[in-house]
């Protein structure tokens, strides 16, 4: 999963509010819904937050991996 808790603690140190993100530099709310939300983000507005915040895309996102109830078991000799 892709989640973007970098990216509040970032606007939080950066003084930067999501109303300044919407209006001076023409985010959607519905761009900010989707951080929020941890919804699918394009790599262009991941690099347009970059350059606006002056920080690395770790600023912003970070993955964490899923827990995959379908793994397969490893198999071992002795199962039957």
């Amino acid at each position: 999963m892709i989640s973007y808790q970098p990216f509040w603690k970032t606007i939080k140190e950066k003084k930067i509010s999501t109303y300044k993100l919407i209006n001076d530099y023409h985010f959607s709310s519905g761009t900010i819904h989707s951080l929020r939300t941890n919804r699918t983000m394009s790599t262009q507005t991941i690099n347009d937050l970059c350059n606006i915040l002056e920080c690395s895309v770790s600023d912003i996102m970070e993955h964490i991996p899923d827990e995959d109830p379908y793994r397969k078991k490893e198999k071992r000799d002795f199962d039957f």
